[in-house]
């Protein structure tokens, strides 16, 4: 694959990207993780709006479904040791320069949620990092995963009206990794902590409960799946362990995870991660935040049934990234935050 890089914009330690519908057309969203913007962009790479000027404290954003712009966005974590006043926010655009902020639910620690969908019933699923600390990076207060029913008129709540929210897993240590992961058409949440890798099955009826699974025991970082090797079952790469220097592909063999592949390099500060499809072809991007600071394309050679590897950027930092279609060529979008930078990657095959 080629790439051609281009900087949309320098936003000081920019962390979180996601897409959004709006008016009709397609956008992406970059928020930063300190006290700073969050940008609207054309699906070309130009700015369009700025939705805010802080706080920032952003991990995650989410379209509300079936809304014309409407998201959720966390605000105020800005690190594992400042994140007592993390909250979910609901974001509405009522016009240019001017976007509705309200409280969802106040959540300390809150780091990664999103919004997944079963049988016409919207989950609101949030993985709260730690659930306390008395002194910097103290870790003996376990995080959590959280779930309620969202409604559909997000419109009643704010800070004097919240969301509430049910405790369906605790003792989560160094509750970190989020992935939406869709298994025989059921959207699931691959849920990522110091305890292993577990799948979250939202209920199959408004009121059931919720089914939890464990495929892996080993610290991990965040994961993902694709079906890498296309032979009609999804590998699953895990970066372990928390904000850890290695990456492993997973298997899955008499109904057990096992590993497969290591990458041969330690790549410190391991973050950024995606498991999809990129010029159509079944792939992982990985980005690290110290050491070299690649972003990586991990992919499938059938020929030599092996993994490959091949580097998109180097010394950027990516801490997120994502990827989209601008109607010509794939992209991958990149917060590099350890440069400030926002970046665009178009692909060609």
């Amino acid at each position: 694959m080629k790439f051609e890089k281009k900087v949309i914009s320098n936003l000081t330690k920019c962390y979180s990207c996601a897409p959004l519908h709006y008016n009709d057309q397609d956008y992406f969203l970059v928020a930063a993780e300190k006290v700073d913007r969050c940008l609207l962009f054309d699906m070309n790479g130009n700015q369009v709006d700025t939705v805010w000027e802080q706080p920032g404290g952003v991990m995650s954003m989410v379209q509300v479904p079936d809304s014309n712009g409407q998201f959720l966005a966390t605000h105020k974590f800005y690190s594992p040791n400042d994140s007592k006043e993390a909250k979910i926010v609901i974001v509405t655009p009522i016009a240019k320069g001017n976007w509705e902020i309200r409280t969802l639910v106040d959540l300390p620690h809150v780091h990664r949620f999103d919004i997944i969908r079963r049988n016409g019933v919207n989950y609101l699923i949030a993985c709260a990092l730690k659930s306390g600390h008395e002194y910097k990076d103290d870790w003996s207060m376990p995080g959590k995963v959280y779930a309620a029913v969202l409604p559909d008129d997000l419109s009643v709540f704010n800070e004097d009206h919240q969301l509430e929210l049910t405790v369906i897993k605790d003792n989560m240590l160094k509750n970190h990794g989020y992935y939406k992961i869709v298994e025989s058409g059921v959207e699931t949440a691959l849920i990522s902590a110091d305890n292993g890798v577990y799948q979250f099955f939202p209920p199959e009826t408004e009121g059931g409960e919720w089914t939890i699974e464990q495929l892996l025991d080993t610290p991990a970082s965040d994961a993902s799946m694709v079906d890498l090797d296309g032979d009609g079952e999804k590998e699953m790469l895990v970066l372990s362990p928390f904000h850890g220097d290695t990456i492993t592909i997973y298997k899955k063999k008499e109904g057990r995870y096992k590993a497969v592949y290591e990458f041969e390099e330690k790549a410190d500060f391991l973050h950024a991660i995606y498991g999809g499809m990129l010029c159509g072809k079944p792939v992982f991007v990985i980005g690290h935040r110290k050491g070299k600071r690649n972003l990586m394309i991990f992919t499938f050679n059938k020929d030599t049934a092996s993994c490959e590897v091949q580097i998109v950027d180097e010394d950027c930092g990516s801490a997120n990234c994502m990827v989209i279609n601008n109607g010509k060529n794939d992209v991958i979008i990149a917060a590099n935050r350890e440069i400030d930078e926002v970046a665009y990657y178009t692909v060609e095959e």
